[in-house]
C-alpha cells in the first residue's frame, strides 16, 4: 500500500511540476515576447553550450515540426528553420541574427547524429576474411607497424607482436566490428610516433609480467575514442 501511495504522489508531483513548467514558460514569453529559442540564443553565446539547449528544447517540444527538425537533412536545414521561425510567428526581418544561430545550431546536431550513426554502422559491421578492402586494410595496419618485418602468411603467430590475442586478428574485432580497426589504422597513420611508442612499450618485460601477452590493439582502441571524444 505504501508503494502504491508513492508511485501515485510522485505520479501527481511529475504532473504538476510539468504543468508548472509550461505555465512558467507561457508567462515568461508573454512577458519577455520571446520563445524558447529566442531567449536561449539571445542569452547563450554560440558555442557547445547553447546548441545543446537548443537540442533539448526542440527534443521536448509537443510541436511535430520541432522534434522532426533534429532529424531532417542538412540540405533542408534552412527550409525548416524558416518553418520553425513561420510556426513561432517570428519576423525574420527583424529577427535576422535567430536565423543564423538557428541554423549553425542545428547543423550541428544533425551533423552530430549523422556522425554517431556512421559510426555505430561500422561498429557493427563485422571484419568478413573474404572482403577484400578488409584485409588490405589489415594487411596496411602491418605495414604501419611493422615496416621492416615480413608477415609470413594471412594467418600467423606474428599478429601477436602487434597485439592481437591469436593467429586470425579478426576474432579480435568481434566487439567493434570494422569500427576497432578503422581506429587502429588511423591512428597508426596519423601519429605513427606514439603508436610505436606504445607497440614498444607494450613488449618490455615489465609489462609481460603483469600480462601474458601484450594487448596493443585493445589499448589503440581505447585511446582513439579519447583522441577523437
Amino acid at each position: 500500500m505504501k508503494h502504491f501511495l508513492r508511485v501515485v504522489t510522485q505520479f501527481f508531483v511529475f504532473l504538476y511540476c510539468k504543468l508548472l513548467w509550461r505555465g512558467l514558460k507561457f508567462v515568461v514569453r508573454k512577458f519577455t515576447g520571446r520563445c524558447e529559442l529566442q531567449r536561449i540564443c539571445y542569452n547563450n553565446k554560440h558555442g557547445a553550450r547553447r546548441t545543446l539547449k537548443i537540442e533539448s528544447s526542440l527534443r521536448y517540444s509537443k510541436n511535430e515540426l520541432l522534434q522532426s527538425a533534429l532529424s531532417v537533412h542538412p540540405d533542408k536545414v534552412e527550409k525548416t528553420i524558416d518553418d520553425v521561425m513561420a510556426l513561432k510567428k517570428i519576423n525574420p526581418d527583424t529577427n535576422p541574427q535567430l536565423s543564423i544561430s538557428l541554423q549553425a545550431s542545428l547543423l550541428q546536431i544533425v551533423g552530430y547524429r549523422s556522425l554517431v550513426a556512421e559510426v555505430e554502422k561500422l561498429r557493427r559491421e563485422p571484419y568478413d576474411s573474404e572482403n577484400q578492402e578488409h584485409e588490405d586494410m589489415l594487411m596496411k595496419l602491418w605495414k604501419e607497424l611493422r615496416p621492416d618485418t615480413h608477415l609470413a602468411g594471412r594467418i600467423s603467430k606474428q599478429w601477436c607482436e602487434i597485439g592481437f590475442q591469436g593467429s586470425d586478428p579478426k576474432t579480435d574485432f568481434r566487439g567493434m566490428g570494422l569500427l576497432g580497426l578503422h581506429n587502429l589504422l588511423y591512428f597508426a597513420e596519423h601519429d605513427k610516433a606514439t603508436a610505436l611508442q606504445m607497440l614498444h612499450d607494450s613488449l618490455q618485460p615489465k609489462h609481460k609480467s603483469t600480462h601474458r601477452k601484450p594487448r596493443y590493439s585493445t589499448s589503440l582502441s581505447f585511446t582513439c575514442f579519447l583522441l577523437h571524444s
